[in-house]
């Protein structure tokens, strides 16, 4: 369905929205409008997950059956007040411009664009080679139930506590669990991922029936957790806070707080339940920025491992 065009007037910039009655979510009946009124509602936590950072945009310009466009690279002719940081991959030898949301009306623009899935760095713009952000990822095998996710959890967040470390979970918007930690922009990549690892295999020697940090899937029990070290590989991204999923039950990958974990269920956090409770609770992950955690003990422990003859092992 085709519609005129809307103008929404985001943050004292007006955002052009055309064909706002286009359907991306069929079950649902959820438009882009839909989608452009939600991240309105949840405006300053999606902007504070993606602030300062390179955002792949997970793009579904016929909706959410059909092909998904994985766009890196802003395309020209944006409007002027757009920001973008640049980035170069290597294995490609190309210099690429990545959107750098600093301000709601940026998310708005990518909705225009067809997005529905946010995908930022753990790094920011003014480093982009070292992150400021440790993710834990808590990836069920295709036979473990959520209640082994949650349990996992639970032993993940004693290791933080153990450590001094500030942990701030939130749903992946599937079937898994997503735990951040602030760091400090001191480090590159390689060595957040050493630390990543170290901290998954101290989680599994706490929980060893139901944790696992093997690196091929094939070889992985499919009743564990992977606690997915390689999110904190360069140019590995994930679903950021309040970000929409693409799948049929338009699910959010919602922050929680701990208590939450024990009875939460995935399903519980969509773009028509998540605006209602962003109104209640605010930005469960306000205080993110100010819970700033030293790696350095984690590097200590990825030394040792190491030292035992625990290799570690190659990025995908």
């Amino acid at each position: 369905m085709v519609s005129d065009a809307i103008e929404l007037q985001v943050g004292g910039r007006s955002v052009r929205l055309s064909n706002p009655e286009r359907v991306y979510f069929p079950e649902l009946g959820l438009t882009k409008a839909d989608l452009a009124e939600y991240y309105l509602s949840v405006g300053e936590g999606i902007v504070r997950a993606l602030r300062e950072r390179p955002c792949m945009l997970h793009r579904f310009p016929k909706g959410i059956t059909e092909k998904k466009v994985h766009q890196k690279k802003v395309p020209v002719g944006g409007p002027d007040w757009l920001e973008t940081v640049s980035v170069h991959f290597p294995r490609f030898e190309r210099d690429v411009d990545e959107l750098c949301v600093t301000e709601l009306a940026h998310v708005i623009w990518a909705v225009q664009m067809s997005t529905v899935e946010f995908h930022p760095w753990n790094s920011r713009r003014s480093d982009v080679e070292r992150p400021d952000e440790w993710r834990i990822d808590l990836d069920p095998g295709e036979h473990c139930d959520y209640q082994r996710v949650r349990q996992v959890a639970e032993v993940a967040h004693g290791v933080l506590d153990d450590l001094g470390a500030t942990g701030w979970p939130k749903t992946s918007g599937g079937h898994g669990l997503h735990i951040y930690v602030r760091i400090a922009p001191e480090h590159e990549f390689g060595d957040v991922r050493r630390a990543a690892l170290a901290f998954a295999r101290e989680v599994q020697r706490r929980a060893p029936a139901q944790v696992s940090t093997t690196w091929w899937r094939k070889d992985r029990d499919p009743s564990a957790v992977f606690v997915d070290y390689n999110q904190n590989a360069r140019d590995h991204t994930i679903a950021a806070a309040y970000s929409i999923r693409g799948n049929a039950r338009a699910t959010v990958s919602a922050p929680l707080t701990w208590a939450e974990i024990a009875d939460a269920e995935p399903d519980d956090f969509t773009v028509r339940t998540m605006p209602d409770r962003f109104a209640r609770l605010g930005d469960l992950h306000a205080g993110i920025d100010e819970a700033v955690f030293d790696i350095t003990e984690l590097l200590e422990w990825a030394e040792r491992d190491e030292r035992e003859g625990l290799s570690e092992p190659g990025e995908a």
